[in-house]
């Protein structure tokens, strides 16, 4: 088979991974050719294209990003868009696309396999919010950074007497910041799916205060929405092309909110795109190598329209539109154990 393969949407670590295992089995067991479109939909619609081989994926595996970078280009907003697509991709005579992104990456593999593309996906998204799937690889390592910076965070904030904000990636969803501040041992964690509650979060630093301990780690989602009445907003001005608002502040406007409604000297941190940075963990090379492995095993059972994915322990696949239908967001439970490392009201 001839196989385009492309990343869309923001990078994260394990990328690469999920590439050279792709290739690797593809060639090595198949005898499959490979073509890579360079920074995601943007190079099918330019064209833009680079060798995929066991040369150009030797010695990737633990690198992070992606070698074949990355756009949020959206076909969709593009006149003639998809139409320029079926040309790109017909004139390379493929026979299977192999598309690594998330929800919005996958909503235009849906929109290609109406038209007759042979579209298979592979669900990547460092916010772990993809539904259908248990897990998504970038997570590990996103939320070992973030607890990494935490454990740090934690003398610097002791020494001052300070409440130390600490901001993590999560748009819609509270996976990276729930996960973290529940490792990191945070005295505060919010997350997108539960406003954030003033009366709360002075309740609770409060009470850490009169405990003796007179510092405090919170761990906010950059998703997560201050009350109305504080008039301040963590959603910024500029678009993507997929509708999305560039998220950032909400750190530092809970900062100055916790500082006012306290007295207590607060700092924050926005750790940004250093989460989805650098080295993949094992687990995270581990299970994009499993995903890339069951993607290429996908296209030649002639399984297409579909998106592989981590159920249990168990490789399985669903069909591309179930994975973007919704946001997977944070368990009840996970939120339960947040509740209970916290003293009752």
């Amino acid at each position: 088979m001839r196989i385009g393969m492309l990343t869309g949407g923001g990078d994260c670590p394990g990328l690469n991974a999920v590439i050279r295992a792709v290739v690797r089995k593809g060639i090595q067991h198949y005898g499959d050719e490979f073509i890579g479109f360079m920074e995601g939909w943007r190079g099918v619609l330019d064209d833009r294209t680079m060798p995929l081989d066991l040369n150009t994926t030797s010695g990737i595996l633990h690198r992070g990003g992606t070698i074949l970078r990355s756009s949020r280009t959206n076909v969709k907003k593009i006149e003639g868009g998809f139409e320029q697509c079926l040309k790109v991709i017909q004139s390379h005579h493929l026979d299977a696309l192999i598309a690594l992104g998330g929800d919005d990456t996958q909503s235009i593999s849906v929109e290609l396999s109406k038209r007759g593309v042979n579209c298979v996906g592979v669900p990547k998204t460092i916010d772990n919010d993809l539904s259908g799937t248990d897990a998504c690889f970038g997570f590990d390592t996103a939320v070992t950074i973030a607890t990494e910076a935490v454990d740090r965070l934690h003398s610097t904030t002791e020494a001052h007497s300070r409440v130390q904000v600490v901001e993590v990636m999560g748009r819609d969803a509270g996976w990276i910041a729930v996960t973290t501040g529940i490792a990191g041992g945070a005295d505060v964690t919010l997350v997108p799916e539960v406003p954030i509650d003033m009366d709360e979060v002075v309740r609770l630093l409060k009470a850490r205060w009169e405990s003796g301990k007179r510092f405090a780690i919170v761990v906010v989602a950059e998703g997560a929405k201050l009350p109305e009445h504080t008039g301040q907003t963590s959603v910024g001005t500029k678009l993507d092309s997929f509708g999305h608002a560039r998220l950032s502040g909400i750190g530092q406007a809970l900062a100055e909110e916790i500082e006012k409604r306290t007295g207590y000297e607060t700092r924050s941190v926005n750790l940004g795109h250093t989460q989805r940075g650098g080295t993949p963990t094992a687990y995270d090379r581990m299970l994009a190598t499993r995903y890339g492995i069951a993607a290429i095993d996908l296209a030649h059972a002639g399984k297409f329209g579909r998106l592989v994915v981590l159920k249990g322990t168990v490789i399985s696949d669903i069909p591309l539109e179930d994975a973007i239908a919704k946001t997977r967001t944070v368990s009840d439970d996970l939120l339960a154990v947040v509740k209970g490392l916290q003293p009752k009201p």
